[in-house]
């Protein structure tokens, strides 16, 4: 498999980078990082499985480019910081016939955080909301075999516990490691029929019913 990895220095896309190049389960998986400054990833400039390329999400001829020969996309970013760039890597795929893609997206886009804390979410993300939601549609219109995951607010605990949910039920609470969303994005390179044509929400279940993130 050829997995292309857009923001490929973020916290969660250099776990998913970690595991795959260090377990024998991934050990067929070659990895495009795509990222604005690649010396930030020198330490993986040796490995024969990697291959590293600078390019600019809002240019979409690097993104065009990076897409080629890939079979799956992981959009590292998060969907409501900017639409245009969720549209480079839609165009960038259907140009090069590329199908499966994950996303990275945030929690009440559909308005379905209850509570205090759903109202907190809202306030705080704000106009992200609708640019979240934006995208996850231009996603599900877009011929292609998506995942949107939609993550809760994110700790760095050393632990993998998390429930999902889908489009149309309540998101399950309020907080998520990191390790957790680096681990259902590798059930997907594991397997890409997992959580096809689908938007999962993701949180970690003893967080359900808080009215704040829990740290």
């Amino acid at each position: 498999m050829n997995m292309l990895i857009l923001a490929a220095n973020g916290a969660i896309a250099r776990l998913v980078e970690e595991k795959i190049l260090s377990d024998a389960k991934y050990k067929d998986v070659q990895l495009t990082l795509f990222l604005r400054n690649k010396s930030r990833l020198s330490d993986l400039a040796d490995n024969a499985r990697v291959k590293l390329v600078e390019g600019d999400l809002s240019n979409a001829s690097d993104v065009n480019a990076a897409a080629a020969g890939q079979d799956l996309v992981f959009i590292a970013f998060g969907a409501t910081s900017n639409l245009q760039m969720t549209q480079n890597v839609v165009n960038g795929m259907q140009a090069n016939q590329v199908k499966r893609v994950v996303e990275i997206n945030d929690l009440g886009i559909y308005d379905e955080v209850p509570g205090k804390f759903g109202a907190w979410n809202k306030q705080i993300i704000g106009a992200g909301i609708q640019v979240g939601f934006q995208a996850d549609a231009l996603l599900e219109k877009s011929g292609l075999d998506y995942t949107t995951l939609r993550l809760p607010w994110l700790n760095n605990r050393d632990e993998v516990k998390y429930v999902l949910t889908e489009k149309g039920e309540t998101f399950p609470g309020t907080s998520g490691s990191r390790k957790s969303i680096a681990d259902v994005v590798l059930r997907i390179v594991a397997d890409p029929s997992f959580g096809s044509k689908a938007s999962l929400g993701i949180a970690d279940p003893a967080t359900a019913g808080l009215d704040k993130p829990v740290y």
